[in-house]
């Protein structure tokens, strides 16, 4: 089986700016279905494009994205896996943004690998395997 790469909200921004060559090469040569994102992470790309005022460039490099990749649901299994991913890193002293843990529990819920540019991921490397594109 392929690994399956999960991309962070910041890595799709990236790639809707289109400025990053050896970021676009990379995605390019993975097959589709390969490369998903979380249903959390199209909510705030939306939020993002409604913020700017929707802007047809952008709209379009959203769309152009979701035309190679699949949008995972929040399910019961992923609120499960985030309820004890929160937890457990809790009782660590360990705490990320609510949407950064959203979407490192989708990660780890579906065995997929979170591509991200954020540093603050790096915290999790006991429970999430992380890639920086």
């Amino acid at each position: 089986m392929s690994p399956l790469y999960l991309l962070d909200t910041n890595v799709v921004s990236h790639i809707m700016q289109g400025r990053d060559a050896v970021l676009l090469a990379r995605l390019t040569a993975l097959p589709v279905g390969q490369v998903v994102i979380s249903s959390v992470t199209l909510a705030e790309l939306e939020y993002g494009l409604h913020r700017k005022g929707q802007p047809p460039r952008l709209r379009n490099a959203l769309a152009q994205v979701l035309l190679r990749m699949d949008v995972l649901p929040w399910d019961e299994r992923v609120a499960n896996c985030y309820g004890e991913l929160c937890h457990t890193l809790e009782t660590m002293g360990i705490n990320l943004s609510d949407f950064d843990m959203v979407i490192a529990a989708h990660a780890v819920a579906v065995d997929a690998t979170l591509v991200s540019r954020d540093k603050a991921f790096s915290k999790l490397s006991k429970r999430l395997r992380l890639e920086v594109w």
